[in-house]
């Protein structure tokens, strides 16, 4: 893997790595997490039949039963997520994790803990093998966010899981709300290198907020931020940015979010969804 300059040695425009190298410059003392959990579908090689779904039709069941599912009636798609996974862990990434996902014929996988920019990079690598081995076995795999948009299908993310060195030490919790602050400060200028298509999936529906307006809340599925309970409990931990779309470019996101957090600004205090709307 390599990033691109010019003869003169300044980075090409579509060198998003150099972007985020330098929202990292300088920072190593944060110790910055980040858990990427990438979700993709995939489809029957006509690119339009998404694996488990009739041709020229839709599933019989709403989504629900397919999500972290098992049997052959839920399940469509393992066989290439694991092997997907065993590829990256021969290649050494951090591969954490996989899972079905919502919609049938939908699957994600997890890379991370990864620190700074090595989350972006390994992203960028699972994605090219995951590409490879959809290959071999003739399928075809879209990042796309909404790559269904009619009837009540979930859409398509890459939620980002970021945590510093201070956000998991005692008093944490306090760091990752001003950090949520200043997120919402500047949520459409996140929302703005989040992704191409978003305004698709970011509806404020199927476990997404309203592009918008920015939110945060405890596990709350439908904020644009959320805080896992766990952290809540014990004071420190991460947030979880569900914002960023599956083609988003991890190195504009990690490095924008990088940017933002570590900023030395004011910003205002966002009261958190209530809990009910969980």
């Amino acid at each position: 893997m390599c990033d691109t300059y010019t003869p003169a040695g300044e980075a090409i425009p579509t060198n998003t790595r150099a972007i985020a190298a330098k929202a990292f410059e300088g920072k190593e003392d944060e110790e910055v997490w980040f858990g990427l959990e990438q979700e993709f579908t995939l489809f029957n090689l006509d690119q339009r039949t998404p694996l488990g779904w009739p041709k020229n039709g839709v599933p019989n069941r709403a989504q629900g039963p397919y999500y972290c599912s098992a049997g052959p009636e839920n399940s469509f798609g393992r066989a290439v997520t694991d092997a997907m996974y065993r590829c990256c862990l021969y290649a050494g990434l951090e591969i954490s994790g996989t899972n079905g996902e919502v919609m049938p014929g939908q699957q994600e996988y997890q890379i991370g803990p990864c620190v700074g920019i090595d989350a972006g990079d390994q992203l960028f690598m699972s994605r090219y093998i995951l590409q490879r081995v959809c290959e071999e076995f003739q399928v075809y795999c879209t990042l796309h966010p909404k790559p269904i948009v009619e009837g009540d299908w979930n859409g398509a993310g890459m939620h980002t899981n970021v945590s510093t060195k201070s956000m998991r030490e005692a008093g944490g919790l306090d760091i990752i709300k001003q950090a949520i602050y200043k997120l919402g400060a500047k949520h459409q200028e996140h929302i703005a290198i989040y992704g191409e298509g978003n305004e698709l999936r970011l509806t404020g529906k199927f476990e997404t907020a309203s592009m918008d307006e920015f939110s945060f809340g405890v596990a709350n599925r439908g904020a644009s931020v959320r805080i896992g309970r766990d952290t809540e409990a014990e004071g420190c931990g991460y947030f979880e940015d569900r914002r960023p779309s599956s083609n988003a470019d991890p190195y504009l996101v990690t490095g924008k979010i990088m940017a933002t957090i570590m900023e030395d600004v004011e910003v205002p205090e966002i009261a958190p969804l209530d809990r009910a709307e969980a």
